[in-house]
């Protein structure tokens, strides 16, 4: 089973996705420490110096390897459904679960983050309204479940994962 976890950056992929890999006792993988890892420098300083194109191509080859590999979860970065390529393999090679979270909830979580480029702006909530408008309808396409965050702690997020998992018939869950 590969379960792949699409949001917007700071709707809890990363958190979640650890603690679901553990629950299912399954590898968990994050595509952005993945780009990290063969860029040999943070995804910031790589989309300052090369830009977001370059930024993408990468993001690119990596969630094609993510998604051929071993069994697991993934939890991929904000911008990944950008590119029709990868929402076609992320929703044909597993169970797309989009994390839904407001603009406003996502802004209270990251109004201090100085790690996300596309943040790094004079009105970051705006920013983030932006995105979320051009974002959430790709999230939707290529997403086998949605669940909302609002108001929801950690357990009841796993439990409500597990329980569409568990409702998936035989054979539909990506291997």
């Amino acid at each position: 089973m590969r379960v792949v976890l699409v949001g917007m950056p700071g709707s809890g992929k990363s958190t979640v996705g650890r603690s679901l890999a553990h629950r299912l006792q399954l590898p968990f993988a994050d595509s952005d420490a993945a780009i990290e890892q063969r860029l040999g420098c943070a995804i910031r300083d790589y989309f300052d110096r090369e830009g977001e194109a370059a930024f993408r191509d990468v993001e690119q080859a990596v969630i094609d390897e993510l998604t051929q590999g071993p069994p697991g979860v993934l939890a991929t970065g904000g911008g990944a459904v950008l590119r029709p390529l990868n929402r076609q393999h992320l929703h044909e090679r597993g169970t797309v679960i989009y994390l839904r979270s407001s603009p406003e909830t996502l802004f209270r979580r990251l109004r201090h983050d100085t790690k996300r480029p596309l943040l790094q702006v004079d009105d970051p909530l705006a920013r983030l309204r932006a995105l979320y408008a051009e974002r959430d309808p790709l999230y939707r396409q290529c997403a086998h479940f949605v669940l909302d965050t609002h108001g929801s702690s950690m357990s009841m997020l796993l439990g409500r994962i597990m329980m569409q998992l568990e409702l998936m018939p035989p054979g539909d869950a990506a291997s």
